[in-house]
This record gives C-alpha cells, sequence and structure tokens, in this order.
C-alpha cells in the first residue's frame, strides 16, 4: 500500500469517527429536554399548569398523586405540579442572577490578580484565601445576617459566595493564556498591554466562562434553594422550590410528595446544568 492510500485510509477512519465524538449521548438529550422544559415552565408556567399557585382548596388537602393532581396537594389543598412549575421561573432567574454576580465578581478579581503584576495578585490572592475560609454557604450566611433574609439578599449572598471560586479559576486560565506563544508574539511586536488584553488574552478566556456559568446555574439553584429552606430566602406560601421543600418536611411521614417532588426539580436542575456544562465542555474542546 502506498503513502497516499494509507493517508488515504487513515483520513476515512478520522472522518468515521468524528460522526461518533459528536454524537449527542443518551445522558445529554434527556438533560436537554428537561432543560426545555424548565425553559417553558419559566417563561410561559400557564401553559404547563393552567391554575394558580397560592389558590387554595381546604377539603383537597393532603391528596396524593393522581389523575387530577399529577404531584398531588399540600395541606391547602394547592396543586403541588403547579407550584412547581410557576416556581420555576423564581428559581432559575435566582440561579442565573446569583451566577452573574459571582462570575462578574470573579472576572474583575481574575483579571486583577492575573494582569496587574505581583503586588496586586498577592493581595487579591490573600483576599481569597480569607473567603475561601469560610465554607460557600456559610459565607451567604454572613451576608444575610448583615443585610437580613428575602429572595434578593438570598440572590447576592450565593453570588458574592460563589465568586472566589470563579476567580480563582479566572486567574489560572488568564496566566496560562498569558505565557502563550501567540501572547508572546504580540508582546514582540510592540502590541500595548491594553491591547493584548482586549484582543488576544480575553477572547481566549471567554470560552470556559460559559461553561463554569452553565455549571454555576445548577450550584446557585441548590444553594438559594437551601437558604429558602432555613427560612431565610423566599418565604412561604411563595412558589419557590425551597420554600416549598421547607413547608413540606413538616408532614414528611403522612405526606411524602410534598417534599418529594420540589426536592426532585432542585436535584434534576443541578443535574442538568452539569450534564449541559460537562457537553459543553467536550464539545469546547474538541472544537
Amino acid at each position: 500500500m502506498s503513502d497516499l492510500e494509507i493517508q488515504a485510509d487513515l483520513g476515512r477512519q478520522a472522518r468515521a469517527r468524528e460522526p461518533r465524538r459528536r454524537r449527542i449521548g443518551v445522558a445529554e438529550a434527556l438533560a436537554a429536554a428537561f432543560a426545555l422544559f424548565l425553559v417553558v415552565a419559566a417563561v410561559a408556567p400557564s401553559v404547563l399548569a393552567p391554575g394558580d399557585p397560592l389558590a387554595i382548596d381546604p377539603l383537597s388537602a393532603f391528596q396524593p398523586p393522581n389523575l387530577a393532581h399529577w404531584f398531588g396537594t399540600d395541606e391547602s389543598g394547592r396543586d403541588i405540579f403547579t407550584r412547581v412549575s410557576h416556581g420555576t421561573g423564581g428559581s432559575l432567574v435566582i440561579g442565573i442572577l446569583a451566577t452573574a454576580i459571582g462570575l462578574g465578581l470573579g472576572i474583575v478579581l481574575g483579571t486583577m490578580a492575573g494582569m496587574l503584576g505581583r503586588v496586586v495578585d498577592f493581595t487579591v490572592n490573600r483576599f481569597l484565601e480569607v473567603l475561601f475560609a469560610f465554607p460557600g454557604l456559610l459565607l451567604a450566611l454572613l451576608v444575610i445576617l448583615v443585610f437580613g433574609p428575602g429572595t434578593q439578599t438570598a440572590t447576592v449572598a450565593v453570588g458574592l459566595a460563589t465568586a472566589p471560586g470563579y476567580a480563582r479559576i479566572i486567574r489560572g486560565q488568564l496566566i496560562s493564556v498569558r505565557s502563550s506563544a501567540f501572547v508572546e508574539a504580540a508582546t514582540v511586536l510592540g502590541r500595548g498591554r491594553r491591547q493584548i488584553l482586549v484582543r488576544h488574552i480575553l477572547p481566549n478566556t471567554l470560552a470556559p466562562l460559559f461553561v463554569l456559568g452553565t455549571l454555576g446555574i445548577g450550584q446557585a439553584v441548590v444553594w438559594a434553594s437551601a437558604l429558602s429552606y432555613l427560612g431565610l430566602g423566599a418565604a412561604p406560601p411563595a412558589a419557590e422550590w425551597g420554600a416549598m421543600l421547607s413547608a413540606g418536611r413538616t408532614y414528611i411521614t403522612s405526606a411524602w410528595w410534598m417534599a418529594f417532588f420540589p426536592g426532585l426539580f432542585i436535584v434534576l436542575t443541578a443535574v442538568t446544568a452539569t450534564s449541559l456544562g460537562r457537553a459543553l465542555e467536550r464539545r469546547l474542546r474538541h472544537a
């Protein structure tokens, strides 16, 4: 077999492997389907559950899951499926806003540490180490202790608690990109620091941020729900997953569905965000 035939055969094998590498797996398909359900529930919850999530019906209280009430009813006769569907928007908004706050602060701190010299890098790193001394949820609790409970405070608290981790990752990514060959070539050609940062370093650092943001939404939803469960976020009777989970714990032995379905949606949302984030990371790595 000639060299050209060998190269052609290797090319065919590579092309044959490429569709398999890009094929969507079962886990990714399920995650995408559930993410679509969450988007519909967040944007137009009445399409999935046309009822009022706050409407009470004492005669229908504590009904187990059935054809009329897919997820059962709570102590006031409210339909849990309706409340879970209408609470999707609030939970996702909290998760997205908290992730945006954490990423924004992480970008600022990470860029300062990675680009402004050793003194700034040392100062920012010591500040991040102080923040890392507190567990993330404990740091969020400290913020709420200072500013008081509430949905807005919980959103800011979760964002502040996640910022140190984002800052450390972004700093490492910036240092890695800064030492690459194309940045060194731009420096040799006389490009200014700001031009190198804007045109070369930041564009090559943004790709991992999409992955971080996707993964962070699931984490932020879990933390915000935990704060609501502790009574520091959304308060009952709000149709918010953490608040519903907190209300259902009182009846966990007699009406398990009240806590099960809100908790299930919290877990599925976190798993979905993780699956989509890792799928996005794989595709960016092979791009």
